[in-house]
């Protein structure tokens, strides 16, 4: 099998985009999985120290939407990675 190589080089730091945003949206999901009650007290501070009032209320833990979360940052970290490289490599020519 040949392997394929991307022309732009674009694609490295766009996967490295998409898998750090992956990583952070599959560390809030297990979060939530595992200690659901401490997370909304921090959500709920964080609000309170921007002088805001906690409107967002966390849901039960969900296996399938944690992983549609993880999956669907992916690949938009990945699009607006490469989308960004390309773009700053055009600009810089």
């Amino acid at each position: 099998m040949k392997k394929v190589k991307c022309k732009c080089k674009c694609c490295k730091p766009a996967l490295v985009g998409g898998l750090v945003l992956a990583i952070v949206h599959a560390v809030w999901a297990l979060t939530i999985a595992v200690i659901p009650k401490a997370f909304q007290d921090f959500l709920n501070w964080i609000f309170d120290i921007h002088f805001l009032v906690p409107i967002y209320q966390l849901t039960a833990f969900n296996l399938g939407k944690a992983l549609m979360l993880t999956v669907m940052t992916f690949v938009c970290g990945y699009l607006v990675t490469w989308l960004g490289v390309a773009l700053w490599k055009k600009v810089k020519k």
